[in-house]
């Protein structure tokens, strides 16, 4: 009796505890022609499908109106095979997939998948009372906020919240939602540029809040296995997504709120950018440095300069200062015709003492106070005005700005201070205050400048860099970076997680200022690493305070000969980094990869961010400490992986300590893989699909692999879906000591596919070959006993398979 009694109180107590609310009781449950709608005695749950791996979940209070203005969701819902079960204690809605469960007393909400508990409502919503966090980065002053409230797993590793440095494992963290720059971070960073209403799961899921307005994610600061999503007004909604595996997951995600466009080719190119060029002389002599030293370019970024000699009091201006830029177009010209192109800084505000405060008052483009004039307010550079996206007005003059120096030949636009980094709390924009637009504006201005360049230039693909904006920013071609990071060994220690973590959440293209952007610290092996580890960074884009340069061309003989080979490899790359542009644009692949996505019940690589893939096939480890002559790599199980510059192999799921040089980084590849790469070129203008290195990388471990690469002609929007693309298809099959290797090719109904000379180079070839046939025909063996690898020339015509077979000696 007393056993019984004490699991009657234990199952009564856990009742208790797992009840969402204790005020709030099941009434009804109706279905609608798209969800379901389910009244309890405070408000109603709206919940409805968007696929079988993707469910969206709305709390309406008692006495308010459904608010559907999303910023973040284009995928349409969809609950055409949605099952529902009903019996005295609970409704079960099933898709197939994912599955909500509903226990009707004492009332609970919770999610599961394929039978798998993933999340349950702890409180679900409520008002409370604020108490700031944090008075230094606080910008809520509602005196009641609202929260909704989830159960966590005492195991459960959690991620997301946009760009932080906090360790890959953010539970524990109470984190502000409230887009906010942070000059000169190193190790940690509470609060960034780039939040993001997001939470990840070691658990596999994803749960989205899809509200804009500022408030705060805490992931279980207090430790009591609570996840709460706290805001200051707006919609209760929220998306729980799913998926097999971890590459499902965000597929699904970035389904639902948008895939990245492919950004031209040259995006993939080095850029030569500084705080900045003062002069159109400054400009083009930088860049015959680098056409003098044969260091790969592809483009040049203005900063502040190109509008005003000084830094404070020109902001706004927004034209070419004719002074230091006599002759802006010429200059556009001259860098084309060198394969450069040309990137301006913006920012969205307008200073009383600009050239265009006048024009902007007067045309009504302005942000405004509580009594309708212009909301004027000072900060570094100058006493201020903000421009209005969400007033029709506002957002046409500016798109106009943009759409005029498009047809100057402008190519991309950097959208600086974009959070916006000064937005105070009294100013009041068309749709809303500042506070609920706050972390959408650089959202809507990534929106604003990519539909102005695809109005001007609709067979040019934008190229935008922002650093500030909100869920689904990727949808418009936007490429974050992660701000104002410190030139220190510290700064450069957090950025693999930041880019890790941000490629989770959509935003594939995070990459850093490489070699750091504060502080006048001239360290060449600092700069090196951080260059070496560019070359596995989406975007490779050196920029910094000009006390130092960023420019590998004004460095010492040593870091600009070791930066050159670094820019050369990233170059040789370029096919296979312009497949991983395909991967995210089709499946929302991240660039790079966390290694818990290849091991995803591996719980002692759920808080790692020292070594990461590049794609599926190369495994980087970036050298971050100074000094170093030696570091622990992991190297993911089920796969051998060879060191890209020795071809040794090492069998994976095993930690080993490799030794360092200085001339790269450890970088190895995955056996079995096809690594497609480029002749030397000094742009990406240069690049030739037609003629190529194709390395494969032969191991026993492997008896059959495929792989697929994506080209086109690097510039045309939606080239894959306008059939204006070839697919490149690379198969291998080793058995008892004979290998086959067959090339097939896709061509698109509108691309002018050409033959292509390729040279096949196979690693691991440990002696020299019996005899090699392609097509039949028998080929002349060209082994090289040093490097162990053996090389095969063959001349290939798309419209036809190549079939090359191999008899090694055993």
């Amino acid at each position: 009796m007393g056993y019984l009694r004490h699991s009657i109180l234990f199952l009564f107590i856990s009742a208790i505890s797992l009840a969402q609310n204790e005020n709030r009781y099941f009434l009804s449950v109706d279905k609608n022609k798209d969800d379901f709608i389910v009244k309890v005695s405070d408000g109603k749950y709206q919940i409805q499908f968007y696929s079988s791996e993707i469910v969206e979940t709305t709390f309406i209070p008692k006495g308010e109106s459904e608010n559907k203005n999303s910023h973040a969701i284009i995928l349409n819902a969809n609950d055409g095979k949605v099952e529902v079960a009903d019996n005295d204690s609970s409704i079960t809605i099933t898709s197939g997939g994912v599955q909500v469960e509903i226990t009707k007393e004492p009332f609970r909400i919770s999610y599961s998948y394929k039978g798998k508990s993933i999340i349950s409502e702890k409180r679900g919503y409520y008002k409370s009372a604020h108490k700031p966090i944090d008075l230094v980065h606080d910008n809520i002053t509602a005196k009641t906020t609202e929260k909704i409230e989830f159960n966590l797993s005492s195991d459960e590793v959690l991620y997301g919240g946009g760009a932080r440095a906090l360790g890959m494992d953010r539970r524990g963290n109470k984190l502000p939602l409230f887009n906010k720059a942070h000059y000169g971070y190193e190790t940690k960073s509470e609060l960034m540029n780039f939040t993001l209403p997001i939470v990840l799961s070691s658990k596999q899921y994803i749960i989205h809040f899809d509200n804009a307005p500022v408030g705060y994610l805490d992931l279980d600061s207090k430790g009591v296995n609570t996840l709460t999503y706290e805001t200051i007004s707006g919609r209760k909604t929220y998306q729980v997504i799913v998926g097999d595996s971890w590459y499902d997951i965000v597929n699904n995600y970035t389904n639902l709120t948008g895939k990245q466009p492919m950004p031209p080719r040259w995006a993939l190119g080095n850029f030569s950018s500084r705080f900045g060029y003062h002069s159109q002389k400054e400009t083009e002599n930088t860049i015959s440095k680098f056409k003098e030293d044969e260091i790969p370019l592809d483009a040049v970024i203005l900063d502040l300069y190109w509008f005003g000699k000084e830094i404070t009091g020109t902001m706004g201006n927004l034209e070419f200062h004719r002074d230091s830029f006599p002759n802006p177009e010429q200059m556009i010209k001259n860098l084309r015709d060198k394969n450069v192109e040309t990137i301006l800084i913006t920012e969205p505000f307008v200073l009383t003492t600009s050239g265009k405060w006048k024009e902007a008052v007067e045309e009504n483009v302005l942000a405004k106070d509580s009594i309708g004039n212009p909301f004027t307010f000072d900060f570094y550079f100058g006493n201020t005005g903000l421009i209005d996206i969400y007033n029709p007005k506002g957002e046409q003059w500016f798109k106009n700005i943009y759409k005029d120096l498009a047809d100057f030949g402008v190519t991309g636009f950097w959208g600086d201070l974009g959070e916006p980094e000064v937005h105070p709390e009294g100013l009041l924009h068309a749709s809303g205050t500042a506070n609920e637009m706050h972390n959408i504006y650089g959202h809507n201005w990534a929106e604003l400048v990519y539909e102005a360049n695809i109005e001007v230039n609709p067979n040019q693909r934008p190229f935008i860099l922002m650093r500030a904006g909100y869920s689904g920013s990727q949808r418009f071609g936007m490429i974050p970076w992660s701000g104002d990071v410190n030139r220190t060994w510290g700064g450069l220690q957090s950025q693999p997680e930041i880019a890790l973590q941000m490629g989770m959440q959509g935003l594939a293209y995070m990459h850093s200022d490489l070699g750091g952007f504060a502080g006048a610290n001239l360290d060449d092996e600092l700069y090196v690493r951080w260059l070496q580890y560019g070359v596995f960074q989406p975007i490779y884009r050196p920029h910094a305070q000009e006390e130092v340069p960023s420019e590998p061309v004004f460095r010492s003989d040593e870091a600009k000969a070791l930066a050159k080979e670094a820019i050369e490899l990233r170059y040789q790359l370029l096919p296979y980094n312009y497949n991983l542009v395909y991967e995210n644009n089709q499946f929302g692949k991240p660039f790079m990869r966390p290694l818990f996505f290849e091991e995803s019940d591996n719980a002692e690589l759920f808080n790692y961010s020292k070594t990461y893939l590049w794609g599926n096939d190369i495994l980087v480890s970036p050298v971050l400490y100074q000094g170093q002559k030696e570091q622990e790599v992991y190297f993911p199980k089920n796969a051998v992986w060879f060191d890209f510059y020795s071809n040794e192999s090492i069998e994976g799921g095993q930690t080993k300590a490799v030794g360092l040089n200085k001339k790269s980084i450890p970088t190895y590849v995955r056996a079995g893989a096809f690594i497609l790469m480029s002749k030397p070129i000094q742009s990406t203008k240069e690049y030739d699909a037609n003629n190529l290195d194709v390395h494969y990388y032969l191991d026993a471990f492997v008896g059959e692999s495929e792989q697929k690469y994506y080209n086109d002609d690097g510039k045309t929007p939606e080239a894959l879906e306008k059939g204006d693309y070839e697919i490149f298809e690379f198969k291998s099959e080793f058995k008892n000591s004979r290998l086959e290797i067959e090339f097939e090719a896709e061509i698109g109904d509108r691309f002018n596919t050409e033959s292509k000379n390729i040279n096949l180079i196979i690693h691991n070839v440990k002696k020299q070959p019996k005899r090699i046939r392609v097509n039949g025909k028998k080929a002349l063996i060209n082994w090289n006993n040093k490097t162990k690898t053996m090389s095969v020339p063959i001349k290939w015509n798309t419209s036809e398979e190549i079939e090359i077979k191999i008899k090694l000696k055993k």
